[in-house]
C-alpha cells in the first residue's frame, strides 16, 4: 500500500530574554520542491524524511521549511507559517496517512509559551484524533506535556553538535511507516525533572550523556519501544515547562518504560553539580591568548555567552577589546552582528581606512557597549556561503551585507544576518582562513566544535557577560515553575 504523508520544517529556539521579535519575514524559508531541493540530500531532517519517501514509496506533500534567528515568534510569523501547513492538511485531508514534522521544541511566540504544542493542536483539530503524527525535536528542545499528548512519535537528535538530523529524521519517519501500516499504535511519555537545564547543556562528546544516549540506544532494541530522546533543555525560556526531560515513544504497557525514563532523569538530577565545562572570564582568556604559541594549530576561544544560536544578540564587544588591548596579532574574530556597520563599510572599497562605532548596540548591559575602532577595509561580500563541514555541508546560507574590517593583528568579520559560527567556510567564504591564525574568537557554544576541533591547538570558552551568560541566577525569570535548580540552588 502506498502512504501520501505530509511534512514541513518548522524550527526556531526562542530566548524570551531577548528583546527582539521574529515576523515573517525574518523567516528564511523555502517551500515545497524548492526546500527539497536545497535542504533534501543534506544534514536536515527533511533529508531523512525523503530517504522514506524513497525507499517506502511515498505521496510525498511537503509544504515549507522555515527558520529564523533565536528570537521569540511574532503572531503573524506564527499564524502564515502554521497556516500553511494547516492549509495544506486540510486540502488533503482525504488521501492523507501521516504527518512528519521537524520541530525545534523551544519555540515560544507572542501569545503562547508552547510554539509547538500550539501548532500541534492545530493540526489535530484538522485531521482529527486518529492520524498518526511524528514529530523531530532539537536536543535542547523544552518538551511539553501538549506535545507528547498530540505527536504520537517524538524523536530528537542524539548529537551535540547535530551531526545526525538526517539520521533523526529517518528513524521518525521509519516509526511512522509502521504506524501507517497499522503494525504499532505509539504514544510518548515524558519525565521532567525541576532543572532549568542539564549541566552540560548536554555535551554528547565528553561527559556523563555519552553513557545516557548509549543506554538510550540499547534501550530502543527492547520490545514495544522505538524511540527515547534525552533533551537538555533551553534554560533560556522564562517558561512554565522548560527544562530536561527523557521521553520514550512506545507501544503497549507503560510502566516499565517510565521506570526506565525515570532513571535517565534521575541520573541528570544526581548529576546536577558536575560540570564539565570551565567557562573563563573575558580576562584570563585574554592571558592565555597573549602568550599562545600557535605550532599545533590555533587557539578557538568560543564566547560561549554571545552565541546567536542561544538567542544571544551576538554584538557583544568585550572580549574583542580585550584582544585588541592586548595587542594580540594574526587573528580572527566574528561573526560581530552589526548591520549598521556592515552597510557603513559597503560604502566603501577595499583598502580604504575606516572609523566605525562596532558592535554593543543591542542592549550594552549584555557583554560591553560599542567599540571606537579605526581599521583596513579587507573584504565586501553580499553574505554568501555554502557549508562543507559536518553540520552544514552543502547548505547554502547568507549572513546578509557583510565585510571584514582589520584592526591591529585582528581581521573581524562584520555580518548583517544573525547565526553563530558551526563552519569553516562561515570565515574562508570571506578570505579568513582559521587554520592560518594563532587565534580565533568565535560566538558559539558547542556547535563549533564539529567542524573547528580538527584545526584547533587548544579551545577554550568564555563568558563575555553576553545574554546566553552561564550566571542563570542573573537572568529575570519570571514565569518558570519554582522551585527550580539552580536558582533554587538548595532545593
Amino acid at each position: 500500500m502506498t502512504f501520501t504523508v505530509l511534512t514541513a520544517e518548522f524550527v526556531t529556539e526562542s530566548n524570551t530574554f531577548n528583546k527582539n521579535r521574529v515576523d515573517y519575514d525574518a523567516f528564511h524559508c523555502l517551500f515545497g520542491d524548492d526546500a527539497i531541493k536545497e535542504r533534501g540530500n543534506a544534514n536536515t531532517e527533511l533529508a531523512g524524511f525523503c530517504d522514506c519517501v524513497r525507499d517506502y514509496g511515498w505521496n510525498h506533500i511537503h509544504v515549507l521549511s522555515a527558520e529564523s534567528d533565536c528570537f521569540v515568534v511574532t503572531r503573524d510569523a506564527f499564524d502564515r507559517l502554521g497556516g500553511a501547513m494547516i492549509a495544506a492538511a486540510v486540502a488533503h485531508k482525504a488521501q492523507l496517512d501521516g504527518i512528519l514534522l521537524a520541530l525545534h521544541g523551544a519555540m515560544v511566540t507572542e501569545f503562547c509559551e508552547d510554539g509547538e504544542g500550539e501548532l500541534l493542536g492545530r493540526l489535530r483539530a484538522a485531521v482529527g484524533p486518529d492520524m498518526p503524527i511524528a514529530i523531530t525535536l532539537d536536543p535542547h528542545a523544552n518538551v511539553t506535556l501538549k506535545m507528547c499528548e498530540l505527536a504520537n512519535i517524538v524523536v530528537s537528535y542524539k548529537t551535540y553538535p547535530h551531526v545526525d538530523m538526517r539520521k533523526c529524521g529517518r528513524q521518525a519517519g521509519d516509526i511512522l511507516q509502521r504506524a501507517m501500516k497499522g503494525e504499532i499504535r505509539p504514544r510518548t511519555l515524558r519525565v521532567h525533572p525541576p532543572m532549568l537545564r542539564e549541566a552540560n547543556s548536554g555535551r554528547t562528546d565528553v561527559g556523563p550523556m555519552i553513557d545516557r544516549i548509549a543506554k538510550a540506544i540499547a534501550y530502543e532494541k527492547e520490545p514495544g519501544v522505538f524511540a527515547v530522546s534525552i533533551n537538555s533543555g533551553f534554560g533560556c525560556a522564562d517558561i512554565r515547562e522548560v527544562g530536561p526531560t527523557v521521553t520514550v515513544t512506545y507501544d503497549g504497557n507503560e510502566t516499565k518504560h517510565r521506570v526506565f525514563a525515570e532513571s535517565i532523569a534521575d541520573d541528570i538530577w544526581e548529576k546536577r553539580f558536575d560540570i564539565i565545562d570551565y567557562f573563563m572570564p573575558v580576562e584570563e582568556a585574554v592571558e592565555i591568548a597573549k602568550c599562545y604559541k600557535s605550532d599545533q594549530g590555533p587557539l578557538i576561544i568560543a564566547d560561549y555567552a554571545d552565541n546567536p544560536g542561544a538567542g544571544a544578540y551576538g554584538d557583544s564587544t568585550d572580549l574583542l577589546k580585550a584582544l585588541l588591548d592586548a595587542g594580540v596579532m594574526n587573528a580572527a574574530c566574528g561573526p560581530m552582528f552589526d548591520p549598521e556597520t556592515a552597510k557603513q563599510l559597503h560604502g566603501h572599497k577595499v583598502g580604504d581606512h575606516v572609523k566605525v562605532k562596532l558592535g554593543g548596540k543591542s542592549d550594552p548591559r549584555f557583554g560591553g557597549s560599542p567599540l571606537e575602532l579605526e581599521g583596513e577595509v579587507c573584504l565586501i561580500s553580499d553574505g554568501f556561503y555554502t557549508g562543507d563541514g559536518p553540520m552544514i555541508g552543502g547548505l547554502h546560507l547568507s549572513f546578509g551585507e557583510t565585510a571584514v574590517l582589520r584592526v591591529g593583528g585582528i581581521e573581524i568579520l562584520v555580518v548583517s544576518g544573525g547565526g553563530q559560527m558551526l563552519d569553516l567556510q562561515q570565515f574562508r567564504a570571506f578570505g579568513i582562513d582559521p587554520a592560518a591564525k594563532t587565534v580565533v574568537a568565535l560566538k558559539s557554544q558547542q556547535h563549533f566544535r564539529a567542524a573547528f576541533e580538527p584545526i584547533a591547538g587548544k579551545i577554550i570558552l568564555c563568558d563575555s557577560g553576553a545574554l546566553c551568560t552561564t550566571h542563570l541566577d542573573k537572568l529575570p525569570y519570571r514565569n518558570v515553575q519554582r522551585p527550580i535548580f539552580p536558582i533554587d540552588r538548595d532545593m
